[in-house]
């Protein structure tokens, strides 16, 4: 399976009521410095209909997807509509990712590597071996970061 299906199949699933940035869709995709990647995506459409683009920011918060939208402001209202609080700072519009950010577990990350074996194979398509396993999750939605044991790494 190929990243651009992977990050769709994540970007599908991030709940309402909640943002995520760039790098945890990457991070979900068992590919952590493909941030970029999945801007790209995006903002080409690469990841098909129905995404919550809206839902996607940028590591320090701000709403960084204006071109995905018909207005520039039309991320921050829908990001309001859901719950989100959207405030204005110098660098930009911007959200608490404490308080909205999605804490992906090592459950969810379990569950989406279930998924894209179950759908497409496996991991060893993407990478073309045997991978490490990703470093870091939030367990249980506790704002500590869970490292993976070594052995699991």
């Amino acid at each position: 399976m190929d990243f651009y299906k992977r990050a769709s199949i994540v970007c599908q699933n991030i709940p309402y009521g909640t943002v995520v940035t760039y790098g945890q869709i990457a991070l979900l995709c068992q590919k952590p410095k493909n941030s970029r990647q999945v801007g790209y995506a995006l903002r080409t459409g690469k990841l098909g209909p129905n995404i919550p683009a809206h839902r996607i920011l940028n590591a320090s918060g701000i709403l960084s997807g204006a071109t995905s939208f018909e207005t520039y402001d039309q991320q921050k209202i829908l990001l309001e509509s859901e719950g989100v609080t959207v405030i204005r700072t110098d660098k930009g519009w911007k959200t608490d990712l404490k308080k909205y950010q999605w804490k992906t577990t090592l459950d969810d990350a379990l569950y989406f590597e279930s998924v894209f074996n179950r759908l497409y194979g496996g991991v060893e398509e993407l990478y073309g071996a045997k991978l490490k396993a990703p470093t870091v999750f939030y367990k249980d939605n506790d704002a500590t970061p869970y490292q993976y044991p070594d052995d699991l790494q």
